[in-house]
């Protein structure tokens, strides 16, 4: 038998570590709207839900799969432009929160190892529960963290 507990609880333990995650992967801009999408879905889910050993886990898996669709749909929508006669003074847009160079750094890594880094280091996962949220091995999980750090240390001595 189940042994669920009610899904306020499970908001109230878990909800900051999934909002870090989401902040870290997709940005402060998205992160909110995903939020919300994780925790629909996960209410959604919770009533079938069979097995409640790894909540936290089951959550990260969750916001995962919406910061894939956060960061595809993104990819689809049309970016605004100056005009032609403006575009050698064009910036292009930061999607990152203003914090510093590292998460310049960060947010420029691929998708694969800034999640990992981000449920390792923010969300403080184990490799287990980094390769459960990313549908891998934990080999995998733990490979792609590693090559994140040497890739963010690269970057940090140029």
């Amino acid at each position: 038998m189940r042994n669920l507990p009610p899904f306020q609880l499970l908001i109230d333990e878990h909800g900051a570590a999934v909002h870090r995650f989401l902040i870290a992967t997709i940005g402060t801009g998205e992160a909110d709207d995903c939020y919300q999408e994780t925790f629909l879905a996960a209410l959604r889910a919770y009533p079938a839900l069979r097995d409640a050993s790894n909540l936290r886990g089951w959550l990260l898996t969750i916001a995962h799969r919406k910061a894939i669709d956060a960061a595809r749909a993104r990819a689809r929508r049309p970016m605004p432009v100056a005009e032609p006669g403006d575009l050698s003074d064009a910036a292009e847009p930061d999607p990152v929160p203003a914090g510093g160079e590292l998460w310049s750094l960060v947010a420029a890594l691929p998708c694969k190892q800034r999640a990992a880094l981000a449920l390792r280091f923010i969300g403080d996962c184990a490799y287990a529960e980094i390769a459960s949220a990313m549908q891998t091995s934990p080999e995998a999980a733990r490979r792609s963290v590693h090559e994140g750090l040497r890739r963010l240390r690269q970057e940090a001595r140029r």
